[in-house]
């Protein structure tokens, strides 16, 4: 069910456009043109200045967690990504700093920060296994420095553990995780806590944990000059190094060709880094999970969630089944 008083999609993103426009005042960034990307998670901009391209990002409140501080954590992120950029040679996002040399500024109680903007293709509506095979060597290749890196000391970033996952650690649409299970409809549900069950079980087992990016799917993995390059690390946290894994495959396993993206992944992993014990299956049904609950919680503040949360749903239950089988 919406929130009540909830403003227009069109609204929102107006209103967050002159949030971002007054964020730009604490960079070094003159005369600036601004072109709106996305509303979802966070809502992003698209910032040219003369031949230079950014991303702006204007982050969500309670982001990372309920528990969490918000600021700590996007502060964090953009030094784990400082640190990749200059210790091995994958390609991520560069953070720009403000005119005083933070990480972050905050405007109208939004934290925002800047990245500079990265080329290439989205394959993921055309993905060939030599894509996946590439992913899955940066994905090694990512955990192996998680493991040999040495956060500072005030690191803070989402701890991607059971609790996160199916407690109450999370906000979704302004309200608890727990509030967001109450909104799933009955059957769902019980799918949903199945799964639970299950996960449990598996992440007392499983003890490869460690920083993980927690979203790299294709969306999330730009293609050029016969590599790739990895974005958008804003779910980046501890957790079981299977869930990126999982997170890569979960919108590949109902091809009949799933078999061929799985090996060629798994492969490219385990050119540079030993694969985990192989549950994937339960980590891709985790990550039905938290989609789901991120999605109907969103969908009660954003117009363009709510108008597709039967879709969605419908969408989990196949996977789900599927998974089952």
């Amino acid at each position: 069910m919406p929130q009540c008083g909830v403003l227009s999609y069109r609204a929102q993103v107006a209103q967050l456009r002159r949030i971002a426009m007054s964020a730009l005042d604490a960079y070094e960034l003159s005369d600036p043109k601004v072109q709106f990307v996305a509303h979802g998670e966070n809502t992003t901009f698209k910032v040219t200045v003369r031949a230079e391209r950014f991303l702006l990002r204007v982050h969500r409140p309670n982001r990372h967690g309920r528990f969490v501080d918000s600021s700590a954590a996007i502060t964090s992120e953009l030094r784990w990504l400082t640190a990749l950029r200059n210790e091995t040679d994958l390609a991520v996002p560069e953070p720009v700093p403000t005119r005083d040399g933070a990480f972050t500024t905050t405007e109208s109680e939004r934290i925002c920060s800047v990245l500079r903007w990265m080329d290439g293709r989205r394959h993921s509506e055309s993905p060939r296994p030599r894509h996946l095979r590439l992913l899955g060597e940066a994905m090694a290749r990512l955990h192996n420095h998680a493991d040999a890196w040495e956060p500072p000391k005030e690191f803070v970033r989402i701890r991607w553990d059971w609790e996160t996952f199916f407690g109450d650690t999370m906000e979704y649409g302004g309200i608890n995780a727990a509030q967001v299970w109450d909104l799933l409809p009955r059957d769902l549900r019980k799918d949903f806590e199945h799964v639970a069950d299950t996960a449990r079980e598996a992440m007392a087992r499983l003890d490869d944990v460690g920083l993980i990016h927690a979203d790299l799917h294709l969306d999330n993995a730009l293609f050029a000059g016969g590599g790739v390059k990895l974005i958008d690390f804003d779910d980046s946290g501890t957790g079981h190094r299977l869930y990126d894994l999982a997170v890569a495959l979960w919108e590949l396993r109902h091809r009949e060709d799933y078999e061929q993206f799985r090996a060629a992944l798994l492969d490219g992993y385990t050119a540079h880094r030993p694969l985990p014990a192989d549950n994937v299956d339960t980590f891709i049904a985790v990550r039905e999970v938290a989609f789901g609950l991120w999605f109907v919680g969103t969908a009660r503040v954003n117009p363009a969630f709510r108008d597709r949360l039967d879709r969605e749903l419908a969408g989990i239950r196949r996977r789900l089944a599927a998974l089952r089988r």
